[in-house]
């Protein structure tokens, strides 16, 4: 079973928190972690993430046990809930002018032993950590579609001035569809899933070097959030940090 660490941090430049994260334990073991970054600004980003995270969570914790008893109903149920969420916090947003045009990213991850499965809407991100750090998730992202159409380059992406530009956001539209992933996590590895204000901040070099090493796993989150704002922390810093191996927490 793996052992977590949760941060959340405003950063350095920004006055509110519109991340949301968290990690939610079934009777059973069935895990539920999620990391939503909410956009808007003042049109209230931290409240479609708030709504996104809590509904979620509540529904999570009230399902009967047989709605994840195999890869399809996990997916079947994630999708469901993604797309009633996205419907409640589009209707919020059209019902109350303070909260025009927000949204928020969503990353949902159903980890069952060494098994999971993921919806994955925006940039907030998943890597997989041996040794090495391998990106899980491809943002939904303005700069993206212009390498699929073969504008620019993937090195030109990195450093593109639109890099920021989603294409893809909870809430910001009627309708919503996931893109959704599954892979078993094979132990020793660690799992982070994280709002850009981390991946946008630290390389993955960065990124092994901190959680690679003999540092008991919340001293590792702590160190991450440190070097985040140390780099700028011009945007809120959220993760969940999964280690499959026993560590001092």
């Amino acid at each position: 079973m793996f052992q977590y660490v949760v941060e959340t941090d405003t950063g350095k430049k920004r006055e509110i928190n519109e991340d949301r994260v968290a990690v939610l334990k079934r009777p059973e073991g069935l895990l539920l972690v999620l990391v939503a970054d909410g956009m808007g600004g003042h049109n209230a980003g931290d409240v479609a993430s708030e709504m996104t995270v809590s509904s979620l969570s509540a529904h999570f914790l009230e399902e009967k046990a047989e709605a994840f008893s195999s890869i399809e109903s996990k997916k079947e149920w994630l999708s469901h809930h993604v797309q009633t969420i996205n419907k409640e916090v589009y209707d919020y947003a059209r019902k109350h002018p303070a909260c025009k045009g927000m949204g928020t990213t969503l990353i949902a991850a159903l980890v069952d032993n060494t098994d999971c499965v993921m919806c994955h809407i925006g940039d907030s991100r998943a890597y997989v950590i041996d040794e090495t750090v391998a990106q899980l998730t491809r943002d939904h992202s303005y700069v993206n579609v212009l390498v699929d159409n073969g504008e620019i380059s993937e090195e030109e992406a990195e450093d593109h001035p639109k890099k920021n530009w989603i294409v893809k956001a909870l809430g910001t539209e009627p309708g919503i569809e996931g893109e959704f992933l599954h892979f078993t996590l094979t132990p020793p590895l660690y799992l982070l899933i994280c709002s850009d204000g981390l991946s946008n901040k630290i390389t993955k070099n960065d990124i092994a070097t901190i959680v690679c090493s003999s540092m008991p796993l919340s001293k590792k989150g702590e160190e991450l959030v440190k070097l985040a704002n140390h780099l700028g922390g011009e945007d809120n810093i959220s993760f969940v940090l999964l280690s499959s191996q026993v560590e001092e927490v």
